[in-house]
């Protein structure tokens, strides 16, 4: 069956997809809003942070550094084949 030249089973694969995503923005906002209340994190030693009259740069070097680190172990546990 078809609709509009399009094959039924594809509709129902795209709505699948998009719940799949609508769930995973979801858990990643749910972190971000966690991450922002733990003391410490984004102020590590090593977080580059520049300010000078009105103007301020910051960027969370050993932050990110950390978190990759963090993330590909546990990735490398998950799919590990």
């Amino acid at each position: 069956m078809t609709s509009g030249g399009v094959p039924m089973d594809l509709w129902q694969w795209l709505g699948k997809i998009l719940i799949l995503m609508g769930i995973v923005f979801l858990v990643i906002g749910g972190a971000m809003l966690l991450v922002g209340k733990i003391p410490g994190i984004g102020r590590l030693p090593g977080d580059i942070y520049y300010h000078r009259g009105n103007f301020t740069f910051y960027f969370p070097l050993i932050t990110c550094i950390l978190l990759s680190l963090l993330l590909t172990l546990l990735l490398n546990l998950f799919f590990r084949r």
